[in-house]
């Protein structure tokens, strides 16, 4: 159980108490009824397919192979489902042929997808409903080797044998709960917000997307952790919807990506910052600056504070997130150090906005400068990318450990 959980479990009777002003005693509640399934549809990219199930509310979900034919199975803990096509055949997939939806139990909808070569999950996840948006479940397809598919099959067929529920939704028994902490990647700027660039073209929003990308493979390839990036493609998102985004899906850590400019070109390194409102120096107050701008020249206006009694009790919450942080911070930093360049005190603090989030650990990791040539050199090279996001998956990956540790 993670420290961010006992923390947000500590603070609910005290948020209930001044919210409400007393705490009535109550009757044991009724099973919440199960949602529908409201839409489903298929995306696809070379080599990779995604399913994306829109939800009227959060729910459980599994997934099992199956062969003759080869299939991949998706079970939702579902009522009904009210999809406009229940059936059809993704365009220019290369993965999947065809797709089906069906009622298969009273609490069971089940997409049933045919695969046109051997495919397997990589990663599937529940995202909260968002600004407008419903829940959804999101489960990404990549090629398998005959062997892996195989291998699948048999491994699901053993399973169900002991819990049927798993693989077969006419079980009565609860479906698992995907239980992998969540890590949103966010790649810094993007569509009308180029951030840093230097004379040759080279644009910070690229960089530091194409690294996100590619720490994203990591983290999911290590079969630890749900990974979501705030934005996948070259679009602008304001920085409040950022920390939303990691806010409303829950997120155990929130990390954002950069690689800033300095108008004193010896400056170099990678750095990882964790919030506060005095910056560690006058570097690190122009480079928050220049981040928390960004939404000013897209048009955007900061929203009003909030009421200084939330304030308050928001505090407890941001105390226990900042030593989450920084001790984040340190585990990728100390993974960093073998491998990259850093600045002198490497982890450092500064009043982003990206890293306000109450009840998430943020960080923010500055690659390197675009105004040093030696750090331009070192984005380009497509090993020294690998390396720096390897060592950052490390401490990640170290930063959990750290946390289940902990009694």
């Amino acid at each position: 159980m993670t420290r961010q959980f006992l923390t947000r479990l500590a603070l609910l009777p005290l948020l209930v108490l001044v919210f409400l002003g007393i705490v009535h005693a109550q009757d044991e509640a009724s099973p919440p009824a199960l949602p529908n399934v409201i839409d489903a549809r298929i995306t696809v990219a070379p080599d990779r397919a995604r399913l994306v199930i829109d939800l009227a509310a959060r729910t459980e979900f599994s997934f099992v192979s199956l062969d003759e034919p080869d299939r991949l199975a998706v079970d939702l803990r579902a009522g009904t489902f009210s999809v406009p096509e229940a059936e059809g055949n993704p365009a220019e997939a290369e993965l999947v042929s065809s797709y089906a939806i069906e009622q298969a139990a009273a609490d069971r909808v089940r997409t049933t997808l045919t695969l046109s070569a051997p495919a397997q999950v990589q990663q599937a996840y529940v995202l909260d409903p968002f600004d407008g948006q419903p829940a959804r479940l999101v489960v990404d397809i990549i090629p398998a080797t005959a062997e892996e598919f195989a291998a699948n099959v048999e491994r699901d067929r053993a399973a169900s044998a002991g819990a049927p529920a798993v693989s077969t939704p006419a079980g009565g028994s609860e479906l698992p709960i995907a239980t992998k902490p969540l890590v949103v990647i966010d790649p810094g700027h993007g569509g009308i917000d180029s951030g840093a660039e230097t004379a040759e073209g080279v644009r910070e929003k690229d960089i530091v997307l194409a690294f996100s990308l590619r720490l994203q493979e990591l983290l999911v390839e290590s079969g630890r952790f749900d990974v979501a990036l705030t934005r996948q493609t070259d679009t602008y998102l304001r920085l409040e919807e950022r920390v939303a985004l990691a806010r409303a899906n829950k997120a155990d850590l929130f990390i954002s990506i950069h690689a800033d400019s300095f108008q004193q070109p010896e400056i170099r390194g990678a750095s990882v910052y964790t919030r506060d409102e005095n910056a560690t120096d006058v570097l690190d107050k122009v480079l928050a600056d220049t981040e928390n701008r960004s939404d000013v020249i897209a048009g955007f206006t900061m929203p009003p504070m909030a009421p200084e009694v939330v304030d308050i009790l928001l505090d407890l919450m941001r105390r226990e997130m900042r030593v989450q942080s920084f001790m984040a911070a340190q585990s990728i930093v100390h993974q960093l150090e073998p491998s990259v360049a850093l600045r002198r005190f490497p982890v450092r603090q500064a009043d982003f906005f990206v890293l306000q989030a109450p009840d998430v650990p943020s960080v923010l990791v500055e690659l390197g400068f675009l105004s040093n040539a030696s750090d331009i050199a070192n984005l380009m090279q497509s090993d020294w990318r690998d390396r720096t996001a390897e060592a950052i998956a490390r401490g990640i990956s170290t930063y959990f450990d750290s946390l289940q540790e902990e009694p």
